[in-house]
């Protein structure tokens, strides 16, 4: 369960924090946000740190497909649920501006990541979604996109219908970032790795990081972790969503570099581009969201990406498998700047899977704050705004969900260890069971000794669920994710699960 990306990555060693520090800003995550705002902070002569809890580039961006678009992944046209025409002008350009600051820093850094341009296109192999693209085409126009209507031959699926947008990108997302990550170190920007970050406390205007063997003390905060860490009322309008992604060798490249939106299967949304590297030619296929922690089957997302590329493709292997996270905000757009009012704590999430150019955005809109000048998006993007008529109705779905997976996991949906057979439990699978009022995550390792934790995740206290395609505990809540041991893998839980009493098989016999 490793992207692609990781095959082509880079390594620096970036040590880990071992010692009390102070900073003027504290970055918590090394992913596209972390890195973009650490590197224009740094620039501006601030004392910056990067804490990343494992590898540069290799959480939300390593799961990336790569690509770089004006448009948003729901479509823009999307937006007119909510908003006027004016704002999806806004957003367009603001989306275009982030695109060129990442097309600067490739050319001023000179930053080895397969930056390329592709068109993008959007179609649909079913007559009843014409009008959605039909849609798109106008409302792109409008804004002021070069849309244009793409000539059959251009796509390389069975189509009714399509259009295209010329001039977008494509990246190797994780080099991207670990390169950016070598132009902010020399700029004197401190970075350090497997630097997990435990809890975080404000006194006065200070703020302590505590880490296992370190504390930073900081004037400011920035939360580049794809959703806040800890508990923040914006995580009551956001949705956490799981994706998938598979690479594929092919016996003969029969599709042209671009980038490929496509509805099939009762308007199924995959997306579908090709990278060569070294001599090596790969598919990308990306599709099958599902909410964080609520897939029956984590596996059968994955086996229907895979079924797709065959149906259209002379598939040889499928090399590479990988799952990513993504948060979907209520009313759209993502919630960039401080916590609260006047907070020198900053949050950046909701980005959809838009996660490169808008981590890109953010770093331009939060970098700007810090340093007290306005930037001419922070109010579009505002972390605090309250639009009540445009959030209400995902609101209240979100919400609705979060409350029913309380009700269903605090029920009696856990089997009983009294009526629970251990052998059950295959290696490398999980399992949530129910002993003397505890509810408690059991995985069976390769070497069959089991790992046992508490289900209850540290977050909110929502029951875990078990994906059996990462080997990960998945909170359907919020979307915190945690490995078999119980430690942080994602999400807004700061602290791992805990450790059962029970630690042996023999005490759940």
């Amino acid at each position: 369960m490793k992207s692609i990306w990781s095959r082509y990555s880079t390594t620096e060693n970036y040590h880990g924090l071992k010692k009390d520090i102070t900073a003027d800003v504290a970055i918590i995550g090394g992913g596209i946000t972390g890195i973009s705002t650490g590197l224009l902070l740094a620039k501006l002569g601030m004392k910056v740190v990067v804490l990343e809890s494992e590898k540069i580039g290799g959480a939300a961006s390593s799961a990336s497909t790569g690509n770089l678009y004006f448009t948003i992944d729901q479509i823009l046209s999307s937006l007119l649920s909510k908003y006027d025409i004016e704002t999806v002008k806004k957003v367009a350009n603001s989306r275009i501006e982030a695109l060129k600051k990442i097309k600067s820093w490739v050319k001023d850094h000179n930053l080895d990541c397969d930056y390329k341009e592709v068109p993008w296109f959007l179609y649909s192999d079913e007559t009843k979604w014409l009008d959605k693209i039909d849609k798109e085409f106008q409302v792109g126009v409008k804004a002021g996109l070069p849309y244009l209507m793409a000539d059959k031959s251009e796509i390389p699926f069975p189509h009714k219908s399509g259009i295209k947008l010329p001039h977008q990108n494509q990246i190797n997302p994780m080099l991207y970032v670990q390169e950016l990550a070598r132009a902010a170190k020399e700029n004197n920007c401190f970075i350090h790795e497997d630097s997990h970050v435990q809890s975080i406390h404000q006194n006065n205007d200070r703020f302590t990081l505590e880490l296992e063997n370190a504390k930073v003390e900081t004037d400011y905060v920035v939360h580049a972790t794809h959703t806040p860490k800890g508990i923040k009322m914006v995580q009551t309008v956001l949705g956490p969503y799981r994706e998938y992604g598979i690479a594929c060798t092919l016996h003969s490249k029969n599709i042209e570099d671009g980038i490929y939106w496509g509805y099939h299967e009762g308007g199924k949304k995959f997306s579908t581009r090709t990278y060569s590297k070294n001599g090596d030619d790969y598919l990308i296929v990306v599709g099958e969201p599902h909410k964080t922690g609520q897939a029956s089957d984590n596996k059968q997302h994955i086996k229907n990406l895979e079924r797709f590329a065959k149906k259209h493709f002379d598939i040889k292997t499928v090399e590479f498998r990988w799952g990513g996270q993504h948060y979907r905000p209520a009313d759209l757009l993502p919630y960039i700047g401080p916590a609260k009012k006047d907070s020198k704590e900053f949050i950046a999430t909701g980005y959809s899977t838009d996660g490169l150019v808008y981590g890109t955005l953010a770093g331009m809109i939060i970098s700007d704050q810090i340093r007290g000048h306005k930037n001419k998006w922070a109010d579009l993007y505002s972390s605090t705004r309250h639009h009540p008529f445009k959030s209400a109705p995902k609101f209240i779905e979100e919400n609705v969900n979060v409350a029913k997976q309380y009700m269903n996991d605090y029920g009696n949906s856990s089997p009983d260890a009294t009526n629970f057979i251990i052998e059950d439990v295959q290696s490398g699978e999980g399992q949530v069971v129910h002993l003397g009022g505890e509810k408690l995550a059991v995985y069976r390792r390769s070497d069959d000794k089991l790992e046992i934790v508490s289900a209850v995740c540290t977050h909110m206290k929502c029951i875990v669920h078990w994906n059996n395609a990462e080997k990960s505990w998945d909170c359907p809540c919020h979307g915190s994710r945690f490995k078999t041991d119980g430690s942080v893998i994602e999400g807004p839980a700061l602290k791992p699960l805990k450790k059962s009493k029970i630690e042996s098989e023999k005490k759940l016999r």
